[in-house]
């Protein structure tokens, strides 16, 4: 980690929250901002957009973890959470809220670094594979669509399925579109007149 970031710690205690900022500072010029009262947090943390968000918490329980968690904006940014126990089960429901790293036996200076590379590796890991499912779902849905729009003009038509999506096609270029768009376009009208 050789770049400036910009972190939000999450800590009410005082002294803890001054070790963590100076073990930052020593590693890095970051930008720390550090958060003492939970309340709103969700707006304190959108105010600042960081690059990532550390979250130390005594002893949590399930419905504090999923706040917290939900409040941090994890499918934003990186988050990082440190904890004091084990908690049964609550690493499971961080992680499934999207917390790119859940630390038992609390925030130590010493290891932030590892574990700040760490979630932010993961949470782009991550971000990845989401873009990737997004993009998946969209070509899935535009190739429905486009079938249902060959259908449709192969039946009006009488024409055979590579005509009607070579119609399409030159259709979409004629007017500057994609062709899903035309088909979409042609499915809503055809849904329209019944």
């Amino acid at each position: 980690m050789t770049s400036k970031l910009s972190i939000v710690v999450v800590e009410k205690d005082r002294d803890r929250a001054i070790q963590i900022v100076d073990a930052l500072k020593a590693e890095a010029d970051h930008d720390v901002f550090v958060i003492g009262d939970e309340s709103g947090l969700a707006r304190q943390i959108a105010a600042r957009a960081p690059d990532i968000v550390l979250i130390d918490v005594e002893n949590p329980s399930r419905d504090m973890l999923e706040e917290l968690t939900l409040a941090s904006g994890p499918l934003d940014r990186p988050v990082a959470m440190f904890v004091s126990g084990a908690g049964g089960g609550l690493a499971k429901a961080a992680v499934e809220a999207g917390v790119s790293a859940y630390v038992v036996d609390g925030l130590k200076p010493e290891r932030l670094k590892p574990v700040m590379d760490a979630a932010i590796a993961r949470f782009q890991m991550f971000r990845q594979m989401r873009t990737e499912l997004a993009a998946t779902r969209r070509a899935l849905e535009e190739r429905k669509l486009i079938d249902r729009a060959k259908g449709l003009l192969m039946k009006a038509r009488g024409i055979s399925e590579d005509e009607a999506y070579a119609l399409l096609r030159k259709t979409a270029m004629d007017q500057g579109r994609k062709v899903a768009d035309v088909a979409e376009a042609l499915v809503t009208a055809a849904g329209l007149l019944g």
